[in-house]
Protein backbone atom coordinates (compact mmCIF):
# COMPACT_ATOMS: atom_id res chain seq x y z
CA UNK A 1 0.00 0.00 0.00
CA UNK A 2 2.82 2.39 0.88
CA UNK A 3 4.53 1.73 -2.47
CA UNK A 4 1.30 2.55 -4.34
CA UNK A 5 0.95 5.85 -2.48
CA UNK A 6 4.58 6.71 -3.21
CA UNK A 7 4.11 5.95 -6.91
CA UNK A 8 0.93 8.03 -7.00
CA UNK A 9 2.71 10.95 -5.33
CA UNK A 10 5.59 10.64 -7.81
CA UNK A 11 3.18 10.63 -10.76
CA UNK A 12 1.34 13.73 -9.50
CA UNK A 13 4.64 15.54 -8.90
CA UNK A 14 5.91 14.63 -12.38
CA UNK A 15 2.71 15.87 -14.02
CA UNK A 16 2.91 19.14 -12.06
CA UNK A 17 6.51 19.69 -13.15
CA UNK A 18 5.67 18.97 -16.79
CA UNK A 19 2.72 21.38 -16.68
CA UNK A 20 4.86 24.16 -15.20
CA UNK A 21 7.63 23.56 -17.76
CA UNK A 22 5.06 23.79 -20.55
CA UNK A 23 3.80 27.12 -19.19
CA UNK A 24 7.39 28.43 -18.90
CA UNK A 25 8.13 27.29 -22.47
CA UNK A 26 5.12 29.22 -23.81
CA UNK A 27 6.16 32.33 -21.89
CA UNK A 28 9.74 32.09 -23.12
CA UNK A 29 8.53 32.62 -26.67
CA UNK A 30 6.63 35.75 -25.61
CA UNK A 31 3.41 34.47 -27.17
CA UNK A 32 0.39 34.44 -24.92
CA UNK A 33 -0.05 30.98 -23.35
CA UNK A 34 -3.81 31.49 -23.79
CA UNK A 35 -3.69 31.19 -27.59
CA UNK A 36 -6.76 29.68 -29.10
CA UNK A 37 -6.50 27.25 -31.95
CA UNK A 38 -8.45 25.83 -34.80
CA UNK A 39 -8.92 25.23 -38.48
CA UNK A 40 -10.42 28.07 -40.50
CA UNK A 41 -12.02 27.35 -43.87
CA UNK A 42 -11.16 29.91 -46.57
CA UNK A 43 -11.52 29.91 -50.33
CA UNK A 44 -8.71 30.78 -52.75
CA UNK A 45 -8.31 34.59 -53.00
CA UNK A 46 -10.27 35.08 -49.73
CA UNK A 47 -9.03 37.59 -47.14
CA UNK A 48 -8.15 36.71 -43.55
CA UNK A 49 -7.02 38.57 -40.43
CA UNK A 50 -4.56 37.40 -37.80
CA UNK A 51 -4.06 38.88 -34.34
CA UNK A 52 -1.33 37.67 -32.00
CA UNK A 53 -0.91 39.01 -28.46
CA UNK A 54 2.63 39.12 -27.12
CA UNK A 55 3.93 39.58 -23.58
CA UNK A 56 7.40 40.51 -22.39
CA UNK A 57 8.03 37.99 -19.62
CA UNK A 58 11.57 39.25 -19.07
CA UNK A 59 12.87 41.68 -16.48
CA UNK A 60 13.78 44.52 -18.83
CA UNK A 61 12.27 46.23 -21.86
CA UNK A 62 12.88 44.53 -25.18
CA UNK A 63 12.46 45.07 -28.90
CA UNK A 64 11.71 42.32 -31.41
CA UNK A 65 11.28 42.11 -35.15
CA UNK A 66 8.04 40.09 -35.55
CA UNK A 67 6.37 38.50 -38.54
CA UNK A 68 3.95 35.70 -39.31
CA UNK A 69 3.49 33.22 -42.12
CA UNK A 70 1.07 30.51 -43.11
CA UNK A 71 3.18 27.59 -44.26
CA UNK A 72 1.98 24.43 -45.97
CA UNK A 73 3.15 21.87 -48.50
CA UNK A 74 1.07 23.41 -51.32
CA UNK A 75 1.07 27.15 -50.52
CA UNK A 76 2.53 29.81 -48.25
CA UNK A 77 1.74 33.38 -47.35
CA UNK A 78 4.05 35.79 -45.50
CA UNK A 79 3.05 38.94 -43.63
CA UNK A 80 4.86 42.24 -43.26
CA UNK A 81 7.54 42.56 -40.56
CA UNK A 82 6.54 44.68 -37.55
CA UNK A 83 8.76 46.09 -34.81
CA UNK A 84 7.53 45.36 -31.28
CA UNK A 85 8.86 47.10 -28.17
CA UNK A 86 7.52 46.10 -24.75
CA UNK A 87 8.37 47.01 -21.18
CA UNK A 88 8.76 44.17 -18.72
CA UNK A 89 5.37 42.57 -18.02
CA UNK A 90 3.61 44.52 -20.81
CA UNK A 91 1.43 43.01 -23.51
CA UNK A 92 0.49 44.15 -26.99
CA UNK A 93 -1.53 42.70 -29.85
CA UNK A 94 -0.24 42.91 -33.41
CA UNK A 95 -2.40 42.30 -36.45
CA UNK A 96 -1.88 41.23 -40.04
CA UNK A 97 -4.25 41.16 -43.01
CA UNK A 98 -3.70 38.65 -45.75
CA UNK A 99 -5.25 36.77 -48.62
CA UNK A 100 -5.17 33.06 -49.37
CA UNK A 101 -3.21 32.73 -52.62
CA UNK A 102 -5.54 32.43 -55.62
CA UNK A 103 -3.64 29.34 -56.77
CA UNK A 104 -3.94 27.55 -53.40
CA UNK A 105 -5.28 24.04 -54.13
CA UNK A 106 -8.63 23.02 -52.66
CA UNK A 107 -8.23 20.80 -49.54
CA UNK A 108 -4.70 22.08 -48.88
CA UNK A 109 -3.77 23.46 -45.46
CA UNK A 110 -1.19 25.87 -44.10
CA UNK A 111 -0.16 26.44 -40.47
CA UNK A 112 0.39 29.78 -38.76
CA UNK A 113 3.99 30.35 -37.67
CA UNK A 114 5.23 33.39 -35.70
CA UNK A 115 8.78 34.57 -36.38
CA UNK A 116 10.70 36.94 -34.12
CA UNK A 117 14.40 37.81 -34.22
CA UNK A 118 16.12 34.44 -34.81
CA UNK A 119 13.31 32.28 -33.37
CA UNK A 120 9.98 30.94 -34.50
CA UNK A 121 6.92 29.35 -32.91
CA UNK A 122 4.33 27.29 -34.85
CA UNK A 123 0.84 27.95 -33.49
CA UNK A 124 -2.18 25.67 -33.67
CA UNK A 125 -4.02 27.76 -36.27
CA UNK A 126 -4.55 26.35 -39.74
CA UNK A 127 -6.20 27.65 -42.91
CA UNK A 128 -7.98 24.93 -44.88
CA UNK A 129 -8.69 25.84 -48.48
CA UNK A 130 -12.24 25.01 -49.54
CA UNK A 131 -13.91 25.30 -52.96
CA UNK A 132 -15.23 28.72 -53.89
CA UNK A 133 -17.79 27.23 -56.28
CA UNK A 134 -21.05 25.90 -54.87
CA UNK A 135 -23.73 23.98 -56.67
CA UNK A 136 -27.38 24.61 -55.86
CA UNK A 137 -30.45 23.04 -57.42
CA UNK A 138 -32.49 25.74 -59.11
CA UNK A 139 -35.47 23.60 -60.07
CA UNK A 140 -36.54 20.07 -60.85
CA UNK A 141 -39.40 18.28 -62.57
CA UNK A 142 -40.71 14.75 -62.58
CA UNK A 143 -43.28 13.66 -65.24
Amino acid sequence: MMKKLALLALAVTTLSILASLSAVNNQAFGVSPYCASGVIDKTPCEAFNVEVTFKNTGRTAGTWSVNIAFEGEKWTWTGTVQLLTLKSGSTKALGWNGTVPCDAPVDSVARLVVYYNDSFKPLDWWIHVVPSAELAIKSSIVK
